[in-house]
């Protein structure tokens, strides 16, 4: 399997609202057909086998993605829970989520795709609800909206992971302090 969504951000409900980057600018879906949609739940550990989704399923899953943020965003900033949101997110975290089985070859997990979003939507109503709340941070690359929890030494850390945007905005303020030096040299 061709692994290619990201997970930096340190809990399966938080890396799933971040399957739509760049949500203030170029706004990059990645959720874009039941396979992606498949393919997610298996790279994420929510589940090791999903049965096939429906373009359905994908329009279910991005309804709670879309609450999962509203509601990571209002905690974030201490503000009220959207109710829409909270109802979108309860009302899947309720339904039955993929139960792991034991086999001879170890645990395994194989689920519906309403399993396997039942699953990340009780995943939300855990680091919510928890007591994570406190690490919860943007990343602080302009363009990137995702949300992870910080547990590094003395909750510094202000990117989603150095590989995909502390890289980037490091870089770019490297290149404009040396074009200043460059200006100031020259004038």
């Amino acid at each position: 399997m061709n692994l290619d969504h990201a997970f930096f951000c340190g809990n399966p409900a938080l890396d799933f609202a971040a399957t739509l980057r760049a949500r203030r600018t170029l706004r990059f879906e990645t959720l874009v057909s039941p396979d992606r949609l498949e393919a997610w739940y298996v790279e994420s550990g929510v589940v090791d086998a999903v049965s096939p989704s429906r373009e359905a399923d994908v329009e279910q899953a991005i309804a709670v993605r879309e609450a999962v943020y509203a509601l990571i965003t209002a905690r974030r900033l201490g503000e009220a829970y959207d109710e829409e949101a909270l109802a979108a997110v309860n009302g899947a975290a309720r339904k039955p989520s993929a139960t792991p089985q034991l086999t001879a070859a170890g645990r395994w997990t194989a689920a519906t795709p309403e399993e396997a979003l039942a699953s990340v939507a009780r995943q939300a109503v855990e680091v919510l609800g928890g007591p994570d709340v406190p690490l919860l941070k943007e990343c602080g690359n302009p363009e990137c909206t995702r949300v992870y929890i910080d547990r590094s030494r003395g909750v510094r850390r202000q990117w989603c992971g150095m590989e995909s945007c502390g890289n980037k905005v490091k870089a770019a303020a490297y290149r404009a302090r040396r074009k200043q030096a460059q200006t100031t040299t020259v004038g």
